[in-house]
């Protein structure tokens, strides 16, 4: 006799407590093993498979792709045992862990186990796990097609061919397909701009400057959800949802709680753009302007221990901190995140390089884990990359300081005292005034001015 489990949205660690549905990757009636994803989820943090604990016969799905879930609500229900429910007209079907399946029922099982969160989330390969704890009334949002509520479950179609087809549409990322839906802009009526008539991101953006109108039948009606930008008064209403959500309480509780302040110079980048240039030269793996950097922060760290730490207010204690967490900005289509690079101060600048690499890669896709995002001791924030000198960066709670590094450009600079072009970059350290005064942040500044204008100086000092 086959039992049915139900597998809810688990915690997903960091302190998040919601999740929207992305990508159902299961249908009702799919046989599922135990740890397969079954669902691609976005959270505030990041976007994220969920494995399912449980190996058996999916009977329902509760919510919709774009549907709202709070940590804690159903995500679908297995059945699990010797014996599925048998829809009308599939057949028998064995769901007993390990047993085989009629190949038109199965899915490709993904090789290998997934961490969810980057810290160990994994269930065990019993096919009996335990199911997370069960949370408040589900708040998702109401499903975009049709009026039903997240809690309803999605029932198993009468026969394969009842259930649901999409037409041969050319779009590959999730993203692309949820700004879509959640804009009534119909995909099918789009002509790709990229290979092969991919439709891009732009593609659904231009459509949406041009007005135009999405298709709807009586059928299928359009609900416009709080997700959707709304119009009103000739304005409109983004809601600070997701990673714009998460970034906005950051920003604002470190303007709270941080007496920032900021200081500033000019240095002369030349020897160490040549210095880079000589390595990569070399031959071996290219090196990053990105890694060098790092590697200089991470040495003026060790000399001035007091802006790599955080204060505990409920204590009234700073904390200095051992291991260098370094985090860096990064632009997404999602926003601004900030991946960590675990222990830089034990790395050297071909393995930051690969790192920055990677992590730059996973902030693109949007697959980094929350805990990839999270634990940074010191930020470095390089937004010369937009073509700017200067700024005045917002500290990354908790941390105590950043480091900004403008665009490096040629410029007039007096050198061995004649004036010549050389190539010129603005830095900027803003501080937590209450871990340090001026006179160590001024000094953590020039020491890293010191090893941009003349290389030799980082290696006097390590």
């Amino acid at each position: 006799m086959a039992q049915v489990l139900e597998f809810k949205l688990p915690d997903l660690g960091e302190g998040l407590t919601e999740a929207e549905i992305v990508r159902w990757l299961v249908q009702v009636g799919d046989v599922v093993a135990v740890d397969q994803p079954v669902v691609e989820v976005e959270t505030a943090k990041a976007m994220v498979e969920v494995p399912c604990p449980y190996g058996g016969v999916v009977t329902a799905r509760f919510g919709e792709e774009g549907t709202e879930l709070p940590v804690g609500a159903p995500l679908l229900t297995v059945a699990v045992g010797e014996r599925a429910p048998e829809p009308e007209g599939s057949g028998n079907v064995l769901v007993g862990y390990g047993t085989q399946a009629p190949a038109a029922r199965r899915r490709r099982v993904r090789a290998g186990t997934a961490a969810v969160d980057g810290q160990g989330f994994r269930r065990a390969a019993d096919g009996t796990g335990q199911a997370a704890p069960t949370g408040a009334p589900g708040n998702g949002r109401a499903a975009r097609r049709g009026t039903a509520h997240a809690s309803t479950p999605t029932a198993a179609p009468a026969s394969p061919a009842a259930a649901p087809t999409e037409g041969p549409v050319p779009v590959i990322s999730p993203l692309v397909r949820k700004l879509a839906r959640d804009n009534g802009v119909d995909l099918r009526r789009l002509a790709g701009s990229g290979p092969d008539g991919l439709i891009l991101r732009a593609d659904v953006e231009n459509a949406l400057r041009a007005g135009a109108a999405p298709l709807r039948t009586a059928e299928e009606p359009v609900v416009r959800t709080p997700a959707a930008p709304v119009a009103q008064g000739g304005g409109t209403r983004i809601p600070l949802k997701g990673v714009r959500g998460a970034v906005a309480d950051k920003l604002s509780r470190s303007r709270r709680e941080i007496p920032d302040a900021t200081c500033w110079v000019d240095a002369d980048a030349t020897e160490l753009m040549r210095a880079r240039a000589a390595m990569n030269a070399a031959g071996g793996p290219k090196i990053s302007l990105l890694a060098l950097l790092a590697r200089i922060c991470t040495a003026g760290l060790a000399r001035f221990p007091e802006l790599n730490s955080f204060v505990d207010t409920e204590a009234r204690e700073v904390v200095r901190l051992d291991q260098v967490h370094l985090g860096f900005a990064a632009q997404t289509e999602r926003g601004l995140v900030v991946p960590v690079v675990r222990d830089a101060h034990a790395r050297d600048a071909e393995s930051l390089t690969a790192e920055f690499a990677r992590l730059t890669e996973a902030a693109r896709t949007g697959t980094l884990t929350p805990g990839e995002l999270t634990g940074g001791t010191f930020t470095l924030n390089n937004y010369g990359v937009f073509g700017v000198d200067g700024s005045t960066p917002i500290i990354n709670h908790p941390e105590a300081a950043m480091l900004g590094v403008g665009r490096i450009v040629p410029k007039p600079w007096v050198h061995e005292g004649e004036l010549a072009v050389r190539q010129v970059v603005q830095l900027s350290l803003t501080f937590d005034h209450r871990v340090c005064d001026g006179g160590t942040a001024g000094g953590f500044l020039r020491y890293v001015a010191d090893c941009v204008e003349q290389p030799a100086v980082l290696l006097r000092t390590l």
